[in-house]
């Protein structure tokens, strides 16, 4: 696991894990890595400093920061399942469907689904919310 403090053009930052660094690189040139703030898909790495553990204590820190990334992982397959659970899904319709209840044409309701990144401008630029959420897999 590898994990990057990304930004977007408006200057939002944001850590990401990914599984190693071609994992991200494959996940950016699908329009996969979104500002989690405007959900800007034009995402770069931040200059970030290596951590390198030289000692006994920074060792059990690296297992600490390992053990703290398990609980951040299974907190967000946690909050993956209850979004699911508690949305409907609407498929590739996403877009279609999130910009219908955020003009009140449809009465709201929460929704989950798929979208193109250029989906995923469009609907930034128009104002409506909306937030990608982690696929937090095994392998991830």
């Amino acid at each position: 696991m590898i994990q990057y403090t990304l930004r977007c053009p408006d200057g939002h930052s944001f850590d990401a894990w990914f599984k190693n660094a071609a994992a991200f690189d494959e996940q950016k040139g699908r329009g996969l890595v979104a500002c989690a703030v405007c959900g800007s898909a034009e995402i770069d790495k931040a200059p970030m400093a290596p951590a390198v553990a030289r000692t006994d204590t920074e060792r059990v820190s690296v297992t600490s920061a390992h053990a703290e990334a398990l609980k951040l992982r299974e907190m967000y397959r946690r909050y993956r399942q209850k979004v699911l659970a508690e949305t409907e899904y609407v498929g590739d319709r996403f877009a279609e469907e999130a910009r219908k209840i955020h003009f009140e044409e449809v009465e709201a309701r929460p929704i989950h689904g798929e979208a193109t990144r250029d989906e995923v401008v469009s609907l930034a630029e128009d104002g409506v919310h909306f937030m990608p959420l982690p696929d937090i897999g095994d392998d991830n």
